[in-house]
């Protein structure tokens, strides 16, 4: 299998970009067309989540996210063999003046993204630019694909510790002045998230990310990116956020709604760039939790 991934991502790496960008295409056909994978669960994310949108645009949304993903794959794959500065040229970087203000304070920073657009290419340029970066990660199921996702992201100097106790990881690299990147649109099981709203209904949601900034003070920086319709892909970098004065639940809670609502606005200005076949809403708070809330 690992022989057949090289050889596949060797063949997609080889290609011309347009034949890339048709395979990308057809791959995401592929996958919600014919397979169909969760695209149930996509298209009833989408119409609670944009009840305003008729059926036909529902529909639309759903089509260009697996488009999206297709993309994705294809360009991860050639990801294993671009030069750095073939990356420079397929990423627009916007907004480099918030994380520079954000790490001369010394306590390093962490990075507040999400599953849109190209995710990967996001953290790809950092080390390149002088920020030494470690990215909290989740497995792929199958090990052999992980190992050749890892290892084409690892070319670029990027470490990674498992979502799971990564806590004193990421403060010994935040002490160290360097950048912790921090996925939080995720659903978690009740026992490990917190309850805050997402799209107005309430989406399990680690308080990690919150803990982490009150403990090590380091400021959290939202950034995102997004595919250009020329296929170039566009990084936003927003103003920095102040770490939660201390780790009350209360005061962890309103730091991830808050956190919750920038990933929330982004979402809605590229709605067919999130991955909606995530059951980002799938634990919800028992009835009574729900019923209290509510009154």
């Amino acid at each position: 299998m690992n022989r057949l991934l090289a050889i596949l991502a060797g063949w997609i790496a080889c290609l011309p970009p347009r034949a890339a960008r048709r395979l990308g295409l057809g791959a995401g056909w592929v996958f919600g067309s014919v397979v169909r994978y969760h695209r149930r669960d996509a298209l009833a994310a989408l119409q609670r989540s944009f009840p305003e949108k008729s059926a036909d645009e529902i529909r639309g949304l759903v089509r260009r996210m697996y488009a999206q993903l297709g993309l994705n794959g294809v360009e991860l794959c050639r990801l294993g063999t671009m030069s750095a500065a073939e990356l420079e040229t397929a990423v627009i970087m916007e907004g480099w003046d918030h994380l520079k203000a954000a790490m001369a304070r010394g306590r390093g920073a962490i990075i507040l993204t999400a599953h849109l657009g190209n995710w990967d290419m996001l953290c790809t340029l950092a080390p390149r630019w002088g920020y030494p970066l470690t990215i909290i990660t989740k497995n792929l199921r199958n090990q052999r694909l992980n190992r050749f996702w890892m290892q084409a992201r690892e070319r670029f100097g990027l470490r990674f510790v498992p979502a799971r106790h990564s806590f004193r990881a990421c403060l010994t690299a935040l002490r160290k002045n360097e950048i912790v990147g921090f996925v939080l649109d995720q659903n978690m099981i009740d026992r490990e998230g917190i309850f805050v709203e997402f799209f107005g209904r309430p989406a399990c949601t680690t308080p990690g990310l919150a803990y982490l900034a009150a403990q090590s003070g380091a400021p959290v920086v939202p950034a995102f990116m997004v595919r250009e319709a020329d296929g170039r892909h566009r990084g936003r970098i927003l103003a920095l956020l102040e770490p939660p004065p201390d780790r009350e639940p209360g005061t962890i809670r309103a730091a991830t709604q808050q956190y919750t609502r920038i990933i929330e606005t982004a979402v809605r200005e590229h709605p067919d760039q999130w991955i909606w076949l995530h059951r980002r809403w799938k634990t919800q708070p028992p009835p009574a939790a729900a019923s209290a809330d509510g009154g």
